[in-house]
């Protein structure tokens, strides 16, 4: 049986995150093979005038604290969430609630009117929101707030209906770190995208290598400029283009200008259209702490690009060692450049490597193949799941939406 759908996110409606590419390209396959369109749910939906004035406070008090200013975003987000969704669901009828995170997930939880009202969380976060948070360095790690944060996810997703992971390490890694969440229905479900190739729009190579992603410190484009350098002093200078906005694009720039390859690299900023800029890249470079997939690796496979990713978390899921790409060390710039030199100066392997990489993509990641898969799991009925809901219904006694110890 279809039931409605009502994606639950603390994001914007509009935006170019990991979290926003999978539940657009989802909303976009659901319309477009006849089936109900989601409704998406944000914290903006409603209160706007005091909506905007609350969030804003955080501006004025992160430069101050980033971590009372963390907090302030996770309990106002979360929230305004809470509130639009009570409303949604007020007519208590039938329905999945995606939920994009363990935020998310409590706020449908503690606003859902009936058990029927099914929430379903998909595990987007590395590790831990806490850690992730970490990564950016706005809270201390193993700090009171990010002790809270993983807390609360240790509290909320053994509470959710039913549980969708983008890799097998995301799932064992929550297994791991919260052994009550093994009792949830849950399935490995890759992230995926649309189709979106760009033969005969983009021919021509304006660049060997392209890092796409937030400029901060958790993405490590620093490496990324090591790995310029190291390949420079072996007589292979590589064209770098590094896209993304962020906080750390000034230190990035003075990097590259200290390692002596401010010639080689381009800073793009923020791109629309990623897909057409990868096109004209021989290769894509990746080289984050951690990620519990990637989903900027089956973008550049899409355009027929190898991959050259470091081996952490869900990334060793998405290509083979070899074949679509190589796995790089993180902690020895000149071993890395080695390795993009092997395949960047042999065009045979590098094209073996494109049509790899395009097959790839093709079988395991192309939207037409995962969303029914995931569909098929969200509409599974109650006798088919035999899942007992374990979660409470209506609104809880005090603070609604704690999101720390």
């Amino acid at each position: 049986m279809t039931r409605p759908t009502i994606i639950a996110t603390v994001l914007r409606r509009t935006g170019e995150t990991g979290v926003h590419t999978h539940f657009r390209t989802w909303s976009d396959w659901l319309e477009k093979t006849g089936r109900a369109t989601p409704t998406l749910v944000t914290p903006y939906d409603r209160y706007k005038w005091l909506v905007y004035p609350v969030f804003a406070v955080r501006r004025l008090v992160a430069p101050l604290s980033g971590t009372f200013g963390l907090w302030w975003y996770r309990y106002w987000h979360q929230l305004f969430l809470y509130l639009n969704l009570k409303t949604t669901l007020a007519d208590g009828r039938a329905c999945v609630i995606y939920a994009q995170c363990p935020m998310s997930a409590q706020a449908a939880l503690t606003a859902r009117v009936s058990p029927t009202q099914r929430v379903v969380m998909i595990a987007h976060f590395n590790i831990s929101e806490a850690e992730e948070w970490a990564g950016k360095g706005i809270i201390a790690h193993d700090g009171r707030l990010f002790r809270g944060i993983q807390a609360f996810e240790a509290r909320v997703i053994p509470l959710v209906d039913q549980l969708v992971f983008v890799s097998a390490f995301m799932q064992q890694n929550i297994y791991l770190r919260i052994p009550k969440t093994s009792v949830v229905d849950a399935k490995v479900i890759p992230n995926f995208i649309s189709e979106s190739r760009t033969d005969g729009i983009s021919q021509s190579k304006i660049g060997d290598l392209i890092c796409v992603g937030t400029l901060e410190r958790r993405k490590n484009q620093r490496y990324a400029l090591e790995i310029a350098a190291a390949a420079r002093q072996h007589g292979h200078p590589l064209r770098l283009t590094l896209v993304g906005g962020g906080p750390d694009r000034a230190a990035l720039v003075e990097a590259a200008q200290a390692l002596g390859v401010e010639n080689d690299v381009v800073f793009t900023g923020h791109v629309n259209d990623v897909a057409h800029l990868m096109a004209s890249h021989r290769a894509c470079l990746h080289v984050s702490h951690m990620e519990s997939f990637g989903i900027v690796l089956i973008e550049a496979m899409s355009q027929g690009l190898p991959v050259f990713a470091s081996r952490v978390g869900g990334v060793p899921e998405v290509f083979n060692d070899g074949i679509e790409g190589r796995f790089i060390p993180l902690d020895d710039a000149a071993a890395a450049a080695r390795i993009v030199e092997q395949w960047l100066c042999s065009p045979a392997a590098l094209e073996a490597a494109s049509a790899s990489a395009r097959t790839r993509f093709e079988g395991h990641f192309e939207t037409g193949r995962v969303a029914l898969e995931l569909f098929d799991f969200l509409m599974l009925d109650e006798t088919e799941r035999n899942v007992m809901t374990n979660a409470p219904t209506g609104e809880p006694t005090g603070a609604p939406v704690a999101t720390a110890d």
